[in-house]
Parts: structure tokens; sequence; C-alpha cells
């Protein structure tokens, strides 16, 4: 039996054909992106409006880390850690 194959609290997950925890583990998204991929899988079976309003929150918070106010393109946290990390 697979961690996925169960849920606690609730049966919303169990609904779809793949969970967005494993979509979001399978294909290693930071936190933020992964929390948009749960709020707007689930909405129509839990949250509603509210998840919406929480997947557009942690879209801010992308958008705030990635990019700056001139919406010029700055370096991500992942881009910055690889140029650590060949530093090293």
């Amino acid at each position: 039996m697979s961690v996925y194959d169960k849920q606690i609290g609730g049966s919303h997950y169990k609904k779809m054909k793949i969970q967005p925890s494993r979509f979001v583990i399978e294909n290693k998204l930071l936190f933020p992106e992964g929390n948009v991929i749960k709020y707007i899988c689930r909405h129509p079976y839990k949250g509603g409006k509210e998840d919406l309003l929480k997947a557009m929150h942690f879209i801010e918070m992308i958008i705030e880390r990635d990019y700056d106010t001139k919406n010029e393109k700055q370096e991500t946290w992942i881009e910055g850690y690889k140029k650590w990390k060949a530093n090293q």
C-alpha cells in the first residue's frame, strides 16, 4: 500500500486520478508552486472560492519571489543556488 492510497481528514484527494502531493513531489516543485496545484485541484471538493483565493495568494508569493516590480526577471532561488553550488 502506497502512502498515496490513504488520506487523513477527508476524501477529496482520493477522487483525483493523480493526487496533488504526488504530482508536486514527482515534479520536484517548490512549496508555493505545490500549494497552487493543491488548492486549484481541491477547490471544487473542499474549499470553494477560499481555495482559489489561497492559490492566488501563493501565485502572488511566486511573483514577488521571482520577479521585480518592473516585471523584469530576477534570478530565482534555484538559479542562485545552482551558482552557489557551482562555486563550492
